[in-house]
């Protein structure tokens, strides 16, 4: 048991028998009555987002989920197979379990299979990836990189703005919290 003083960002946690992992948290301190902690927490069996509050000094239990690293090798229908880089076992997970994940997954990328008590709930992907452009209207001379910005649409079907300097061909970095440009790759 762990108390909500002691939330971080990415602590996974089990509130009335479900999986969360804690996305955001905000310590409160009304100025009449008592502390409370504001936190939105995602479900790890389903993905859905729920913003809880709980009183200062609550305990919850904290989860131990177990990451292992693997690789992304393809999908098969609704299925997608990743592979153990150790023991080359492949596990495969369903497309509605890494809904939101598979718009930054491309082959042979290397992520973390989250699983809990031998249920796999997921893929936990790293803060950035390197997608390349593959439609985008053409920048026009003249544009700047300070102001307005395009739609682009990248090799795994995202859809994410970006300035009108970029072009079609070029490899970006995709921040996967949110799905936003960061920058070009170099």
């Amino acid at each position: 048991m762990i108390s909500v003083n002691d939330f971080r960002t990415g602590l996974t946690i089990i509130v009335d028998g479900e999986l969360y992992r804690v996305l955001d948290f905000q310590h409160v301190k009304p100025g009449k009555g008592a502390a409370f902690v504001r936190s939105k927490l995602r479900n790890l069996r389903n993905g859905n987002v729920a913003e809880k509050t709980f009183r200062a000094g609550e305990k919850v239990e904290k989860a131990m989920v177990e990451n292992r690293k693997m690789q992304y090798l393809y999908a098969q229908g609704d299925s997608h197979v990743f592979m153990d880089l150790e023991s080359y076992e492949q596990i495969e997970l369903n497309a509605n379990q890494i809904d939101y994940e598979l718009k930054f997954l491309k082959e042979n990328m290397e992520v973390y299979i989250m699983s809990y008590q031998g249920e796999m709930l997921g893929v936990e992907l790293p803060n950035t990836v390197e997608l390349k452009v593959v439609e985008t209207e053409p920048g026009i001379k003249g544009d700047t990189a300070s102001g307005g910005s395009k739609p682009a649409t990248l090799e795994t079907g995202l859809i994410v703005q970006v300035p009108f300097f970029v072009n079609e061909g070029d490899i970006l970095v995709i921040n996967t919290s949110d799905g936003s440009y960061v920058s070009r790759a170099n």
